[in-house]
């Protein structure tokens, strides 16, 4: 039984994210006099924890989980194996993050579940860097803040780059993409469960999901994306109803299982109106709850998401707490002092832009926070190539995210993503830096 077999991990992680989530950095700092640095390690925890997993991850290893469970391998393969058509495989991978507002570190779970369903390589990591870098927020938002020339190259540049990245990455390691083709060339054709359109639809619900629990408001307070913003929870719980309706229509899970989260959320909702977190985080332990407890497919669901859990979640933790320590957070200081970094950025020099791709690529930035950064930087002197270099590398790398990166694809497919992201965001943004 799944209670008796994983309750230390259960209570491991759960209390690791509940003592993260309540952490009193302040109370903390004064009582032990600790150092600027770790106070901003540990603060930087705190604001993940209550900012970010919840809402950005939880949803994240949800669709992760279904993805292994629900998607038949024959169509991650059509799509997006070793034998799709290059055309249609790198297209679909490179604008991917058109439609996921996620940072680096939300887009694990998805990569994982694609890459272990039989995508290739190359598509693999087109999707893993196109996910945090080209969602259309990030996008408006850097044109609109740092000028449509800036917002401009980020879009082609992300796009360009993600498809590069995935051919790069197949030419590297052509010999065990070619193994991998040979094995699913022999493995028969398995059996659909349900139309596609039933998949798409309940795929869209969970996105859905977790696209408007993350959306964050816009500069200006009105337009589309304020209106938006506005309702962000209303249509949060719109998709939630739709994606009840699905389980219960196509996936058999019958009107108590969806009647449990449903219950969940209604209740804590009326109590709690002025915290939706909480009504949130209701839902998401009624799903838990409910698909933990069921004998067939949607068992098997949960047993998939939480098995990206708990391969994610302890690698986030120490990646977070070293990138608080050495970098900080916007507007305080690490180890390393923002001065230096704003100093070493200025211009366009190779070493300027090599230098903002690498703080990029280790810094931590959740979704959209990559532009206000930038923004500071350039009024303390950064040069407009090194801020495309921060923006094209710092989005889609982590220090977090190279952690768990390691785990699923291995050291060496590890590094040589990260330095061809590295090297092309470097390329780019002299080019750039040149031309503007």
């Amino acid at each position: 039984m799944f209670w008796k077999r994983e309750w230390k991990a259960l209570v491991l992680i759960t209390g690791g994210f509940l003592t993260s989530f309540y952490l009193p950095v302040e109370g903390l700092a004064a009582a032990l006099v600790l150092p600027g640095p770790v106070v901003e390690s540990l603060a930087l925890a705190r604001w993940y924890a209550r900012e970010h997993v919840l809402l950005c991850l939880v949803p994240a290893f949800f669709i992760a989980g279904a993805i292994g469970v629900f998607v038949s391998q024959a169509a991650v393969m059509k799509y997006l194996g070793a034998h799709a058509r290059k055309v249609l495989a790198y297209g679909v991978a490179s604008v991917s993050g058109t439609i996921l507002a996620v940072c680096s570190c939300t887009v694990l779970p998805l990569f994982a579940g694609i890459y272990k369903r039989g995508a290739g390589l190359g598509p693999a990591t087109a999707f893993l860097y196109s996910g945090p870098a080209i969602n259309v927020l990030a996008i408006i938002l850097t044109a609109r803040v740092l000028g449509f020339e800036l917002g401009v190259a980020r879009a082609v540049g992300a796009i360009a780059f993600s498809v590069v990245i995935g051919l790069l990455m197949h030419l590297l390691f052509r010999q065990e993409e070619r193994a991998k083709a040979e094995a699913q060339a022999t493995m028969p054709e398995p059996e659909v469960a349900r139309p596609l359109w039933q998949n798409a639809v309940f795929f869209a619900a969970m996105i859905a999901i977790l696209v408007f629990a993350n959306w964050g408001a816009p500069a200006a307070a009105s337009g589309t994306w304020y209106t938006i913003y506005s309702a962000k929870w209303y249509l949060t719980l719109l998709a939630a109803f739709l994606l009840g309706g699905v389980l219960m229509a196509w996936f058999q899970a019958g009107w108590r299982r969806v009647l449990i989260p449903g219950l969940a959320v209604a209740g804590t909702g009326l109590g709690f109106p002025a915290a939706p977190l909480v009504p949130f985080t209701a839902g998401v332990v009624g799903l838990s709850v409910a698909t933990a407890t069921d004998d067939g497919e949607l068992h098997e669901w949960f047993e998939a998401t939480w098995g990206f859990a708990k391969q994610i979640l302890p690698l986030l933790l120490p990646g977070v707490l070293a990138a608080g320590l050495l970098l900080g957070r916007p507007g305080h200081e690490g180890i390393i002092p923002s001065r230096w970094i704003a100093a070493a950025v200025g211009g366009n020099s190779v070493v300027a832009n090599l230098f903002a791709s690498v703080a990029g690529a280790f810094m931590y930035f959740a979704t959209l926070t990559e532009v206000p950064i930038v923004q500071g930087l350039l009024g303390s002197g950064m040069g407009k190539g090194p801020a495309l270099a921060l923006l094209l590398a710092g989005p889609a790398l982590s220090l977090p995210n190279m952690l768990v990166i390691r785990s699923i694809m291995g050291m060496r497919k590890t590094v040589a993503f990260v330095g061809l992201v590295v090297i092309m965001a470097t390329i780019t943004g002299l080019v750039f830096g040149a031309l503007a």
